[in-house]
């Protein structure tokens, strides 16, 4: 396992702020390590545990699979549903959600190869991320990647209340490999994948899945990598 770059400023200022939170009490009362002082040491490295497993990158074995659409995020499937896509496909779809919480992980990965066609960032609020309107007026990023058959496959970052920062690794006009890393949600929220009405969908709701390796949905053709 290592430490995912997003966190390394964080975790430096989180190490800083438990040894102060250690240190003050330790100086104020030099070698009385009394039940204050554990609780004081306790909650710092409680604190800096919960802060370090946001930016944890587990080692894997992803699927690669140019026919199947794999999961971008860790998390929880709450929504599968058809809907209309307005903002770029403009057709039908159906619409798989990922929720991501504090204890996942919290790197995305590319559901599928082909190249990025659309990308556009979107300023916004921040409801909590289970709530209906979050995927159209939650701070966002949205994604189009288009495989070798010419089929693309949308999908949204969506900040919440406690996912304050999204980042991105993703531009137009550049070609990604499927799970390879397109960005990274801080604190948690949710992904929203919209793929062709013809996939067949092979999660079922509330079922936990894991970015990179966990197979939400297969196309009905015979892609080339």
């Amino acid at each position: 396992m290592r430490i995912h770059k997003e966190g390394f400023k964080i975790i430096s200022g989180t190490t800083l702020l438990c040894a102060i939170f250690i240190g003050v009490p330790a100086l104020l009362l030099p070698g009385q390590y009394n039940w204050i002082n554990w609780i004081f040491i306790s909650l710092a490295v409680t604190f800096f545990l919960i802060i370090l497993q946001f930016f944890r990158v587990p080692e894997r074995n992803h699927t690669i699979d140019a026919n199947a659409i794999v999961s971008p995020a860790d998390g929880k499937v709450v929504v599968i549903e058809e809907v209309f896509e307005k903002e770029y496909l403009k057709t039908n779809c159906k619409q798989i959600s990922v929720f991501m919480s504090p204890i996942n992980v919290h790197v995305n990965r590319a559901p599928i190869s082909g190249l990025v066609t659309y990308f556009k960032y979107h300023k916004g609020k921040y409801l909590v991320a289970w709530h209906p309107k979050s995927s159209e007026e939650n701070e966002r990023t949205t994604v189009v990647i288009k495989n070798s058959n010419g089929t693309e496959i949308l999908f949204r970052q969506i900040a919440g209340a406690l996912a304050k920062r999204i980042v991105w690794y993703v531009k137009e006009g550049v070609r990604i490999d499927q799970t390879d890393e397109f960005g990274f949600i801080k604190f948690g929220s949710r992904v929203d994948i919209f793929i062709p009405l013809t996939a067949d969908v092979k999660v079922n709701l509330q079922q936990k899945v894991k970015g990179g390796v966990t197979i939400l949905a297969e196309l009905n053709e015979k892609t080339n990598a």
